[in-house]
């Protein structure tokens, strides 16, 4: 028996579920997701459509004027879960995983995160929708422009507080940059470090993106171009000049996204996340080179990832992260989403990976090593019990079928089988080293 069809559903998508069947041709069953628009994701519950930007501007604003009773919940908080729960349950749910573990990889590439605040919180879900999951298979040039403009990203990196030293505003209040936004895009985003930028250059890449914020209070809400907080005048990012006014914004940004320093930056998360925590020089470089010779297309880069032979051998050589590993075990009992949504979010929490709440700019680790201690490897396996408890109705052996099929070590059959009670088989198969791992 072939391994290639768990080993796809593993590798690249979210785990098998006992309602889908298993790709007879692996490859093709990756490039078809890659295919037409993004799926739309269910709606929040308590909304008629998905909320956009505005819709969460408006709670914030309404509840910044109500008194709450002592004990009620924050209206952002109400929102915010709702937002999260549905998100799971995509990812419980969905029968084209590989889609799902790309917008989560660009993603966690473009960090935004609740404890912004709840300016910030209430634009993630929006933001997912609006400048991530579109450009999932388009160019990385059309996504970075997307988020680096879009006020999820703008309130995360407190652009809006950015105001010209030269402009209008700066002259008559002495108000000066905020260079958060300018120096993660340039540090996190793009070209990295390795490129050799100084400090000059983030200081003029800020002075260029003045002008962008969010308007919270007077309709249209939503992101707005500030033409008095705009610094005047040409500005020059990593020796190339750009003209003033917001049109600049989107110049320096593909140039940005061509440079050979993003295509190589990219090219190693993109291996390391979906191949090897050392990414092999060659994976890279063959990405690298997709990369370069497609003109940053991201659908030619998904489709190269599992053609690359350092993906399928090993099997099972990427630690799954506590997201991915929660969400695996509800696919392979055949959970369904929304009712399982709250689970799979507190489940990663009570794992230290706080969904749509990395701890930095630079996200959640793609290493082992970052998951792996003591205390984690305990978090996990107290989880195991727990869920296995919800599940304990179902044939243990069944589950590993499901989940792993010939990828399951002899042992790990045998302690199935010897366990004392469905719920300690199904721990036993959670627990299990290539359960764990992807």
């Amino acid at each position: 028996m072939e391994m290639n069809p768990w080993q796809a559903v593993i590798r690249f998508g979210l785990g098998s579920r006992p309602d889908q069947a298993l790709p007879a041709d692996p490859l093709a069953w990756l490039d078809a997701q890659l295919q037409g628009p993004d799926p739309a994701p269910p709606v929040p519950a308590g909304w008629p459509a998905a909320p956009a930007v505005p819709d969460g501007y408006r709670v914030l604003n309404r509840s910044e004027r109500v008194t709450r009773r002592p004990g009620q919940r924050h209206p952002v908080d109400l929102h915010f879960e709702a937002e999260v729960i549905a998100a799971q349950a995509v990812r419980i749910d969905t029968g084209v995983p590989y889609r799902e573990r790309l917008v989560e990889f660009w993603a966690n590439h473009f960090t935004v995160a609740r404890r912004a605040g709840y300016g910030a919180a209430v634009a993630i879900g929006p933001f997912l929708r609006e400048a991530i999951r579109p450009h999932v298979n388009g160019r990385f040039a059309d996504m970075l422009q997307a988020v680096a403009t879009h006020p999820a990203m703008l309130s995360y990196l407190d652009q809006s507080s950015s105001v010209g030293p030269g402009s209008r505003l700066g002259r008559r209040s002495g108000k000066g940059l905020n260079e958060n936004l300018a120096r993660e895009i340039l540090e996190l985003h793009t070209v990295s470090p390795a490129a050799g930028y100084t400090q000059a250059d983030v200081t003029e890449f800020a002075r260029l993106l003045t002008g962008w914020g969010n308007e919270r209070w007077k309709e249209p809400l939503g992101v707005v171009f500030r033409s008095e907080r705009h610094e005047p005048g040409a500005k020059t990012v990593m020796g190339r000049r750009f003209e003033e006014g917001p049109q600049a914004t989107a110049e320096a940004l593909r140039f940005l996204a061509g440079h050979p320093a993003t295509g190589h930056r990219l090219a190693t998360k993109l291996v390391r996340h979906f191949v090897a925590d050392d990414p092999p020089p060659g994976a890279v470089a063959r990405i690298e080179g997709v990369l370069r010779d497609s003109g940053g297309d991201l659908q030619a880069v998904a489709a190269a990832l599992p053609r690359l032979p350092q993906a399928w051998d090993p099997p099972l050589g990427k630690l799954r992260s506590p997201l991915d590993y929660a969400t695996a075990a509800l696919r392979a009992c055949g959970a369904q989403g929304i009712a399982l949504g709250m689970f799979a979010w507190a489940s990663a929490v009570r794992m230290n990976q706080s969904v749509w709440d990395a701890r930095q700019p630079n996200g959640w680790p793609d290493q082992a090593a970052s998951w792996l201690g003591p205390e984690p490897m305990m978090q996990r396996l107290d989880w195991c019990y727990d869920v296995a408890g919800r599940f304990a109705r179902l044939e243990p052996m069944a589950v590993l079928d499901t989940a792993l099929g010939p990828l399951a070590r002899e042992e790990t059959r045998q302690a199935i089988r010897r366990a004392g009670s469905p719920r300690d088989a199904l721990a036993l198969l959670f627990a299990s080293p290539e359960f764990q791992r992807r």
